[in-house]
């Protein structure tokens, strides 16, 4: 590799010669020479198996101008080559030319003593002012007082100086070759140096078969490039769930102000990353990436770099990342991998081994280290390989694997039981957990009961468990991570397992034998359940837990305590808004236990009340009604109306239908459920608190304001008496009541315990909780309504931002929130910013919700408004007809929407000269209105200035006058003289009404 860029007016050129491992060095060098006017060539260090290393150094004088070498731990074990090779090669090489020759040391290990002919300069453990004083002399350069700007663009980090944000497995100091691979991957990231063109891509997918290498390569690429950028982070993606938890861990990592939300914390990693602040340099590495669909949406956009392994070719396929195929060892990395591994093989025999197990780099590494540790003669063992017999071993293996692997693997385990029958033991339960982190401390602490007796004895005794551990890290097929701790002996955290190897054990097992050791891995999840899903101070341990609940046969165990464990770990992954996820595992196992129990048992109706849970989350409305009603339908048919698994299933059924628009039945529902609450617990019972505040919030829907408010105000008054002032139910019941004042006119009181109440939201939750977003919109309102426009514009367009990123760009509160936005800057600001963003929003609800749903409707009257301000006259006529006939279906001709549609269309009818109609139903309007929300309600007293206007446009002067002068004066009188409606209705401008969804 040659990766050459010279200056032109360069004093001196210098070749750079390193191993792969060490190109951070390298690159770092040649910058700060190049700063100085120098060129330079990067050459790495690749000496061939079968080339005498004399032969190899002379080639690297065949290099443009001195050669500065780069000594680490890997460059004199390249090839590989001997101590004595090594002494002749540079005895040969370097006297006669000492002049070219110069090195630096950044080895961590003791050099060969044939080193010193070079002289290295060490450069280990110095801050980059010395280093670059010390390699400056090495090279006899004159150089500047002040050392190079380390953080211009393109400039490489100082190696001793990681990037700010590091999370990668540790380096396989055992990794060989696949230097191709990894330059074209750099090359497609990063450019191909400096200047070069923009990078080709941002996603790279390394896509391969099990076993090839690929996660092994995408960690050799972060640490040997990661100097490249300023943030490199690692998930592991087999898991969705696990994958969401690493990637929300980055927000505290980036100092990023967050709420403890998954969701909340993941939509600002993806705005960070996206518009490059705190760092512009990052590299997130999707590891076992296999099932696109899950994945797909956590993957950033940005001017990052993202690097999947995956082995499927669906992220190729549609077009989301740029495929790189890794494909086996080629011979000469077989090889020189084999003989580093185990010293003992000469290179004809490393050669038969790459043969017998056909270049596969796990396959390779297993065979190599079994090799290293066993006497067996290497030809006998390759031929036990190679004759494809495992019987000869003792070994029943299935046909499904590859000969080498069945044989290769049959003689590790052989030896294993040989040497350590507890250490199988042991490896044949960590294939009932995850392989990509199998929880050891779990297993050490679990309860005695919880394991069989011999590995319960192993566990007690901390030496031998040890031994154990490292018994199976000989295999190569478990890799152990160790905590980070101040002891000299830390523990082991997690164990990973390949998993061509964990599916094999599985498979392998008799089915006595796997029954027995998935009853031991639920029982040891069961025991570290900490049985509280909603306390956010048990929410990292349910992370921990999801992850193995399908390899350790949670979701096929009839036992209820592991039942029990499934049924928390929903609940969590409800209230931590992991919907997808919770839906998952909901499915799965209603799919297997369908057949097998009663849909009326109890974790059956638990698992399908949760079901129905996640769909209406999700916004898939109709099955959630679908499940919800066929379970009350069957639960209300066999019991009583008061049994507490039918009212939980009409609770749930309630919320559905109140997100369908179905307040009606909602209504029924829940006052059903509420009444059944107080009859049972009493009226001050947290059930039926909540019972209560849902009975409100559907009164509101309904357009009873008045009931909705005296509701929640009682609501609020016993939480304020039971609970705490800052409890998050205190405060969401203070909410709900101050929005029933704004509804109701009362906008001065409604603002004034609003602001209260946005502020303790902001001290207790934090800004990007769901419950203090909706808390900081009504407060926006409030603010609109009350006249402070400036604060209502800034702190709404905040919450647009904030709201999507919290949400989602469809998610229903963010789109409440931005069709009151587009209602606020087609009065206020941008019109055609407002028009833009009312479609979308109207669209949005239309896919959402349906044609019929009153929030499609409503928000498709806001976009006759903004085409009323546009000029476009008959459009909105058109809209705001069809606005009006579709609310009264919906909602009916007395409720405040349709009696606003009524207001708006009036308006729209006046402006084509049809002032007879204008008038026929502003009349309607103002009539029904003080039925409705009473006679001095804004909508009556603007349904009153409204048909003054027509009327005058009638030449009905007296009636006008009349009218208009009794609106003025109760808008004065009831929102103050100086009120914005107040100087609306005095300057004759015409009253319109803005549709705003209401939080469900």
């Amino acid at each position: 590799m040659v990766d050459q860029s010279a200056s032109a007016d360069a004093t001196e050129h210098i070749t750079i010669s390193y191993a792969g491992f060490a190109r951070p060095w390298a690159a770092w060098i040649s910058h700060q020479l190049e700063q100085l006017g120098h060129g330079t060539t990067l050459l790495r260090w690749d000496p061939k198996a079968d080339t005498a290393l004399a032969e190899e150094l002379s080639g690297l004088l065949e290099a443009r101008g001195r050669l500065l070498i780069v000594l680490d731990d890997w460059y004199f074990r390249l090839g590989p080559k001997t101590q004595e090779e090594w002494t002749a090669a540079l005895r040969e090489a370097v006297p006669p030319h000492a002049d070219r020759f110069a090195a630096v040391s950044v080895a961590t290990q003791s050099l060969p003593a044939t080193a010193a002919l070079l002289r290295p300069a060490d450069l280990r453990d110095l801050d980059a002012r010395e280093a670059r004083r010390r390699v400056l002399h090495r090279l006899g350069i004159q150089g500047t007082g002040r050392g190079v700007d380390e953080s211009a663009p393109g400039a490489p980090r100082f190696p001793n100086d990681p990037p700010e944000v590091w999370n990668i497995p540790r380096r396989n100091n055992r990794f060989t070759g696949r230097d191709d691979v990894l330059e074209e991957l750099h090359d497609k990231l990063a450019g191909s140096g400096p200047g070069a063109a923009p990078p080709l891509e941002t996603r790279i997918a390394l896509y391969g078969t099990s076993g090839v290498g690929k996660s092994q390569i995408a960690q050799e690429y972060a640490h040997r490039f990661g100097n490249d950028y300023d943030v490199v982070w690692w998930i592991s993606a087999t898991h969705r769930g696990a994958a969401r938890e690493q990637l929300a861990e980055l927000a505290g990592r980036l100092g990023l102000p967050v709420g403890q939300e998954l969701g909340d914390r993941i939509r600002a990693v993806h705005e960070a990353l996206r518009i490059g602040r705190p760092y512009r340099r990052w590299l997130l590495v999707f590891d076992s990436a296999d099932d696109m669909e899950q994945i797909e949406d956590l993957v950033p956009d940005g001017r990052g770099h993202v690097l999947i392994t995956t082995l499927t070719r669906d992220w190729s396929g549609s077009g989301s990342a740029q495929e790189i195929e890794v494909l086996p060892f080629t011979r000469v990395e077989s090889v020189a991998y084999a003989r580093r591994r185990a010293a003992r093989l000469t290179p004809v025999e490393a050669n038969l081994l790459a043969d017998a197990v056909q270049d596969l780099p796990l396959l390779l590494a297993q065979t190599a280290a079994w090799l290293d540790a066993n006497p067996m003669p290497p030809k006998e063992y390759i031929e036990l390989i190679r004759r494809g017999e495992p019987s000869l071993v003792g070994i029943r293996i299935s046909s499904d694997y590859p000969m080498a692997f069945q044989t290769s693997w049959a003689i590790t385990l052989n030896t294993l039981r040989e040497r350590s029958p507890a250490a199988v033991e042991l490896l044949k339960l960590f294939a009932f957990f995850a392989p990509d982190a199998i929880p050891v401390p779990m297993l050490a602490k679990a309860r005695r009961g919880d394991l069989p007796e011999h590995l319960a004895d192993l566990a007690a005794e901390p030496i031998s468990w040890n031994t154990a551990l490292r018994r199976l890290t000989e295999s190569t097929a478990v890799r152990l991570d160790y905590q980070v701790s101040q002891d000299s002996d830390p523990a082991v955290e997690t164990a990973q397992m390949h998993r061509l190897y964990h599916r094999f054990l599985r498979g392998d097992m008799t089915e006595d034998e796997r029954d027995r050791m998935s009853a031991t891995a639920c029982r040891v999840l069961v025991t570290a359940d900490p049985q509280n899903p909603t306390d956010t101070r048990c929410w990292e341990l349910y992370a921990g837990l999801i992850p193995h609940l399908e390899s350790a046969g949670v979701l096929d165990s009839p036992d209820p305590a592991v039942q029990g464990l499934l049924l928390n770990c929903i609940e969590y992954l409800k209230v931590r808004g992991e919907y997808r996820t919770g839906l998952r595992l909901c499915e799965q196992f209603i799919s297997r236990w369908r057949t097998r129990i009663e849909p009326t048992h109890r974790t059956m109706l638990v698992l399908t009340h949760q079901h129905a849970n996640m769909l209406r989350r999700m916004g898939r409305y109709r099955e959630a009604e679908a499940i919800g009603s066929a379970v009350v339908d069957q639960l209300a048919a066999e019991r009583e109306p008061s049994d507490a698994d039918l009212l939980r299933a009409q609770d749930g059924l309630a919320g559905t239908l109140m997100a369908l628009g179905s307040y009606e039945d909602a209504h029924r529902l829940f006052e059903a459920v509420w009444r059944a609450y107080a009859a049972l617990l009493g009226p001050d019972a947290p059930r039926t608190l909540s019972s209560r505040h849902n009975l409100g919030a559907v009164f509101a829907l309904l357009g009873r304001y008045e009931d909705a408010l005296v509701t929640h105000r009682e609501v609020l008054a016993v939480r304020e008496r039971a609970l705490r002032a800052r409890h998050h139910l205190t405060l969401n019941a203070g909410n709900a009541y101050a929005r029933m004042l704004r509804l109701l006119g009362r906008y001065r009181d409604a603002t004034s315990s609003q602001e209260l109440n946005a502020r303790l939201h902001l001290q207790v939750m934090g800004p990007h909780t769901p419950q203090t977003l909706r808390s900081e919109h009504d407060l926006a309102l409030c603010l609109r309504r009350s006249g402070e426009v400036a604060r209502a514009g800034e702190l709404m367009a905040d919450l647009v931002e904030r709201s999507r990123r919290v949400h989602g760009p469809r998610h229903p509160e963010t789109l409440m929130v931005r069709a009151d936005y587009a209602t606020f800057l087609r009065e206020h600001g941008d019109l055609g910013q407002a028009r833009d963003l009312a479609e979308d929003v109207a669209e949005r609800y239309r896919a959402l919700a349906g044609e019929n749903h009153p929030y499609t409707i409503g928000t498709l009257g806001n976009t006759g408004l903004v085409r009323g301000e546009y000029g476009e006259l008959a459009e909105a006529l058109a809209i705001a007809e069809r606005a009006l006939a579709g609310m009264t279906g919906a909602m009916g001709a007395d409720h405040p929407w349709t009696l606003g549609c009524a207001l708006n269309t009036a308006a729209a009818r006046s402006r084509v000269d049809d002032e007879e109609g204008a008038v026929e139903l502003g009349r309607d309007v103002l009539e029904r209105a003080k039925t409705v929300v009473g006679e001095t309600h804004p909508l009556t007293l603007s349904a009153k200035t409204a048909l003054a206007e027509d009327l005058r446009t009638l030449r009905r002067a007296q009636e006008a006058v009349k009218l208009e002068q009794e609106a003025i004066g109760q808008l004065s009188e009831t929102l103050g003289a100086e009120h914005p409606h107040t100087l609306s209705a005095r300057r004759r401008r015409r009253p319109y009404w803005d549709f705003e969804p209401q939080p469900v």
